[in-house]
């Protein structure tokens, strides 16, 4: 049985032009135990498809289960198999961390849990925050909350939204080894969406990508990456690209990567950068990453899935 199954989904809404799709016939399973990343642009529908989910949104046509349980007909079984952690910064000002949390557990009538209160706050590194009200933390630390509040009742699956949006390196590494270790140890299920493409692709097994509603990509995150069509080219100047290169460019500030299929390709860009009166430095060779992968697809390039492995030639 999968931990988590969307069946044909649909979400439209009424809009100036008619009918707005913000799903359209989403289908995939989520296995038990997965560790799995949900992509996509802003406005994908990565969390009206987390809202239907959690049953906070009604899907137009389809089902979700988790466990088996029908998000809509047997809500209140599937919501008990679910922890998540929404995008907002959502707390009540009148408790502080230690009473949040119980109140959080009595929510699911959850009694005498204090040992797993204790492992959560240790592990979010929230232990010495345990008497602090809610209004004192900063945002990071209401964050740590939040997580820690999806995870009270021990669900067997954990639902990320964005959940290391505008927070610190330390928070992340924090999130993630604690996350990790309860996929591992306790064999949590659980779905991430992010958009940090480096924490996917540590992190998750499997991906699904959305654009505009729709599932655009479905497959393991190492196929993804070894079907992806050229190797990258890496190097940094200080000007402008002539419009030919950078309409094929990712320019970070004066970092420019293009794809290059092959030796023959590396140097034939090289020459066209110098022709241009421009000074190469720090140059490299790497294989595609998800960001690669993640930009081809959005753009409406050819599917990793359908494009042939990279050349060989060119080393990393």
């Amino acid at each position: 049985m999968p931990a988590v199954s969307f069946q044909n989904v649909s979400k439209t809404y009424p809009s100036a032009r008619g009918e707005l799709h913000a799903l359209r016939n989403v289908s995939f399973d989520i296995e038990a135990g997965e560790f799995f990343g949900l992509l996509g642009p802003n406005g994908a529908g990565k969390t009206t498809l987390i809202s239907v989910l959690a049953g906070l949104t009604r899907a137009s046509s389809g089902h979700v289960r988790v466990l088996g349980k029908d998000v809509q007909a047997d809500y209140q079984a599937a919501r008990r198999h679910l922890g998540v952690v929404p995008q907002e910064l959502v707390f009540d000002p009148f408790f502080n961390v230690q009473e949040a949390l119980r109140f959080q557990s009595g929510y699911f009538g959850i009694r005498n849990n204090q040992a797993w209160i204790d492992e959560l706050l240790e592990g979010l590194g929230l232990a010495d925050k345990a008497g602090a009200n809610m209004r004192q933390l900063s945002g990071g630390m209401k964050r740590r909350v939040l997580i820690a509040q999806a995870l009270v009742h021990k669900p067997p699956v954990i639902v990320l939204d964005e959940p290391t949006a505008g927070v610190d390196v330390e928070l992340r590494q924090t999130l993630w080894q604690f996350v990790s270790d309860l996929n591992k140890r306790l064999g949590c299920t659980v779905l991430l969406t992010t958009h940090y493409l480096e924490e996917a692709e540590a992190l998750c097994g499997r991906l699904a990508m959305l654009k505009q509603g729709e599932v655009v990509a479905l497959e393991s995150t190492s196929e993804l990456l070894r079907r992806a069509s050229s190797n990258v080219l890496r190097f940094k100047i200080d000007g402008v690209l002539p419009a030919d290169l950078a309409a094929v460019a990712r320019v970070t500030g004066r970092v420019v990567q293009l794809p290059a299929h092959d030796a023959l390709a590396v140097e034939r860009l090289l020459a066209r950068v110098r022709e241009s009166g421009l000074a190469v430095h720090d140059i490299e060779i790497r294989k595609p990453d998800l960001e690669d992968v993640f930009i081809d697809l959005m753009e409406g390039k050819s599917s990793p899935a359908a494009s042939s492995p990279p050349p060989a030639g060119v080393g990393a």
